[in-house]
């Protein structure tokens, strides 16, 4: 195996959770954790390890910090959950300000890293970090539209009571409730979902995808998910790593692809070695156009809050 190092920042669930996954499927020679929190790092750092080798990995997980340099890819997930009376400003400020020092930070030591962004509100934080670091667009990208898929797949899969695995869905937009799930390219082992389902049932299905995170959240209590981010950063490291060129829904900057330009949104994107090596540009009927410019809009909203308020 080619030496490929993947640094991961933020070792909470889906931190762990994503570094797991690589670590027991062998796709990398080394992994690298950074987090504030040096005992749990550890411990972290520790116990990953282990399991790779129960898988008969030969990854090799560190916590050191002099070892988180020249990595390939970086996952940042670091950042702070939204708290009780915290308002959205506050919240996207504040995780603003942790982005901005961690992908500074972390672009000294590794000059040649793409970087995925798994920090909410994710598309702010997106353009957050390409701002912060002065990257090309290429080079940092968001996890979110192979997550909202995933979900919208599930909901799907219960909805006919069959089809696990078999589901191919696409979803566009802001990772929030005014995402673009594309109902017509979604299908069921080749079938598509509109001949499957009625209009009716889709529409409760689109409902459920915009507020997948939502109800996990809920029925927690105290947390959110973390399996599938996790594993969904995971497939996007493999694709980079592997230059596979497969294609994902990643948020990226727009510069004039479905005509906008200077906005991050979920769109797309076939994934190699380079990063983003081409932004996949689907044909949209006009209500999902509405949809996506409303979507385009609520991004927006926050990144002229971070313009106004963070970066002057």
């Amino acid at each position: 195996m080619e030496n490929k190092k993947v640094g991961v920042i933020g070792v909470g669930n889906v931190g762990a959770t994503l570094a797991f996954n690589l670590a027991t499927k062998n796709i990398c020679n080394e992994i690298v954790l950074k987090d504030l929190r040096e005992d749990y790092l550890q411990a972290m750092a520790i116990d990953i390890s282990q399991a790779a080798n129960a898988a008969n990995s030969s990854t090799n997980v560190s916590g050191d910090k002099e070892d988180f340099v020249n990595c390939d890819v970086i996952v940042i997930t670091a950042g702070i959950p939204r708290k009780p009376g915290m308002s959205r400003d506050d919240l996207l400020l504040t995780n603003a300000k942790i982005m901005t020092s961690v992908i500074e930070e972390a672009v000294l030591t590794n000059k040649d890293a793409i970087f995925i962004i798994v920090s909410n509100p994710l598309d702010a934080m997106v353009y957050t970090a390409l701002k912060a670091s002065g990257l090309p667009k290429n080079r940092i990208l968001g996890m979110a539209g192979i997550l909202d898929s995933s979900r919208m797949a599930h909901f799907i899969s219960k909805k006919l009571g069959t089809g696990q695995g078999k589901v191919k869905t696409a979803v566009m937009g802001g990772h929030g409730d005014d995402m673009v799930p594309l109902v017509n390219y979604c299908t069921v082992d080749g079938k598509k979902l509109t001949e499957l389902l009625s209009k009716e049932d889709i529409e409760e299905i689109v409902t459920l995808t915009r507020n997948g995170g939502a109800q996990i959240v809920k029925l927690l209590g105290n947390g959110s998910a973390y399996y599938a981010p996790g594993y969904s950063s995971s497939l996007m490291v493999e694709a980079i790593l592997n230059d596979t060129k497969e294609t994902y829904p990643c948020a990226v900057l727009l510069e004039g692809e479905y005509g906008y330009k200077d906005i991050v949104a979920g769109v797309p994107v076939k994934l190699g070695k380079n990063g983003v090596e081409e932004i996949i540009e689907l044909e949209l009927n006009e209500n999902q156009k509405e949809e996506f410019s409303k979507s385009i809009t609520s991004v927006k909203e926050l990144v002229n809050t971070l313009d106004q308020k963070f970066f002057v």
